[in-house]
């Protein structure tokens, strides 16, 4: 039987709670997941690369499944690179259906083998998304209750 190999797509910047539940509720689905940090040239991050793969590292240090890789390009392409299958996204309301809609069609039409599995947060988590965490911590804010567990974030 193949591999189930699922990829994670993202910048996590910084990694949330939000993306913590995703992939451990998705860890029965597959049988290893690339958490996969795209490297954008055109985008400025708020943290650095080496500290979201730090915390990432330290969040799913002991889940033998999950692998943590940087990636440029296309995420399609990274699959492939990966022999992956699937991609994982997590889907918080209807505009992100709607983006990832379309992502997810034209990634169809480009490889059809690779399928995109979307699984909704629960409730209390879907408010979540890393463009308000950076800005409780830019504003000197208490972002804990936003991240997963013994993530110490602050300001870079």
């Amino acid at each position: 039987m193949e591999k189930r190999i699922a990829i994670f797509p993202g910048s996590f910047d910084p990694i949330t709670k939000g993306h913590e539940n995703i992939l451990r509720r998705a860890l029965p689905l597959f049988d290893e997941i690339v958490i996969a940090i795209g490297k954008n040239s055109s985008k400025q991050n708020y943290f650095s690369l080496e500290q979201r793969q730090k915390w990432i590292n330290q969040v799913f240090a002991k889940e033998p499944k999950v692998k943590i890789e940087t990636y440029t390009g296309l995420t399609i392409d990274f699959c492939k690179k990966m022999n992956a299958n699937f991609i994982l996204r997590g889907l918080r309301t209807s505009a992100d259906f709607e983006f990832e809609k379309s992502i997810a069609q034209n990634n169809t039409m480009m490889a059809p083998s690779i399928e995109t599995v979307f699984i909704l947060p629960i409730p209390e988590l879907s408010a979540i998304n890393s463009t308000i965490v950076r800005d409780i911590i830019r504003n000197g804010g208490d972002a804990s209750p936003f991240v997963p567990k013994g993530i110490d974030i602050k300001a870079p």
